[in-house]
C-alpha cells in the first residue's frame, strides 16, 4: 500500500499516528517519553531524538545558571562595555571636529559646552543633566585613551558577573556619583569632563566583588591605590569626580553582591532605586545653598 500524502517515506500499514499531525503514521518515537513522532517533530537531544513538547518541557524546568550576583550566565562576552566606549569615542570625535583639534577639543565645541560639569550651569540654569552629560566628554585624547583601556579592562571582567542591567546601573549611578561630588564639593567655576567617576565606580565594585568572593583584595586595592596617586599629583584631574564614583560604585555594589537571596531582584532594585534618589536629593541640598 502506498502511503497517504504526508506520510513520511517507508511508512506501513499499522504504524502509530503522530499525535501532533494525527494524518501521518510513522515508526519513530520520542526517546524521553516514547510516544510516536514524525520527523517534523522530533529535535535532536544529546541522545537519540525528543519530541518538541519534551524539548519545551525540558526548557521549563531546567534551572538557569546564574552568577553570585544574581545575574543570569550568559557567558564571558560583553555588549554593554563595547558601547560605552564607542560613545565615548564618539563624542571626543564630535568635539575634536567642532573645535578643529584633536588635543584642545574643548575650545571651541558647542557640544562640549553644552555637555560638561559646570556648576553655575546647574544651579541657575537647571541644566542638571550636565551631572552625567560630562562623563561622555574628555580633554584630549590621552584622558579618552586612559579612561577607555580602564573600562575595557574593568568592564571585561565585571560585565559578565553582573549581568548588563546591574553592570549598566552600577556604571550610570557612579557616574552620577562623581558628577555629585563635584558639585557638592568642586570650585564652582571649573569644568569637570570624564568618565574616571564611573570607572571608579567599577574599581569599588570590583573590589567588593573580590571581598565578597573572599579572594585577596591585593590586586584590586593596588590598582585604587596606583590611580588615586595619580589623581593626586597630575595636573587637571578631578580627584572628587574620583572619589565621588568610587564610593558610591563600591555601596552600590555591596547592596547588590550582600542582598538575601530571597527576592533578590527586589531587594536589589530598591538599592538602586535609593541610590540614584539619595544623590538627586543632595543636588537639590546643595542647589538651594548656591542661590
Amino acid at each position: 500500500m502506498t502511503p497517504p500524502p504526508g506520510d513520511p517515506i517507508g511508512a506501513r500499514p499499522g504504524q502509530e499516528a503522530c499525535p501532533r499531525h494525527p494524518d501521518r503514521v510513522t515508526g519513530l518515537r520520542c526517546t524521553r517519553c516514547e510516544r510516536p513522532a514524525c520527523p517534523e517533530c522530533l529535535r535532536e537531544a544529546s541522545v537519540g531524538y525528543q519530541c518538541v513538547d519534551c524539548v519545551n518541557e525540558g526548557r521549563r524546568t531546567t534551572r538557569t545558571a546564574r552568577t553570585f550576583v544574581g545575574a543570569e550566565f550568559i557567558g564571558p562576552k560583553t555588549l554593554v562595555t563595547p558601547l560605552l566606549i564607542a560613545v565615548n569615542v564618539l563624542m571626543f570625535v564630535i568635539t575634536a571636529v567642532q573645535s578643529g583639534s584633536l588635543v584642545d577639543n574643548a575650545r571651541g565645541s558647542s557640544l562640549f559646552q553644552a555637555l560638561v560639569m559646570w556648576t553655575p550651569a546647574v544651579a541657575i540654569e537647571d541644566e542638571w543633566w550636565r551631572l552625567v552629560t560630562s562623563g561622555f566628554l574628555h580633554f584630549g585624547p590621552a584622558h579618552l585613551a586612559l579612561n577607555m583601556i580602564a573600562l575595557y579592562v574593568l568592564g571585561r571582567d565585571l560585565e559578565p558577573v553582573f549581568g548588563r542591567l546591574r553592570f549598566t546601573a552600577v556604571y550610570f549611578v557612579s557616574l552620577l556619583g562623581g558628577g555629585v561630588a563635584v558639585y557638592l564639593f568642586g570650585a564652582t567655576l571649573s569644568a569637570v569632563a570624564g568618565a574616571s567617576g564611573a570607572v571608579y565606580g567599577l574599581m569599588g565594585a570590583m573590589l567588593v566583588a573580590v571581598l565578597r568572593l573572599k579572594l585577596s583584595p591585593g590586586p584590586a586595592l593596588g590598582v585604587i591605590g596606583l590611580n588615586v596617586v595619580l589623581s593626586f599629583t597630575l595636573p587637571g584631574i578631578s580627584l572628587l569626580g574620583h572619589l565621588g564614583g568610587l564610593v558610591i560604585g563600591a555601596a552600590l555594589t555591596a547592596g547588590l553582591v550582600y542582598a538575601p537571596a530571597r527576592k533578590r531582584d527586589t531587594y536589589q532594585a530598591v538599592v538602586i532605586a535609593g541610590a540614584v534618589v539619595l544623590l538627586v536629593v543632595l543636588v537639590f541640598v546643595r542647589t538651594g545653598q548656591l542661590l
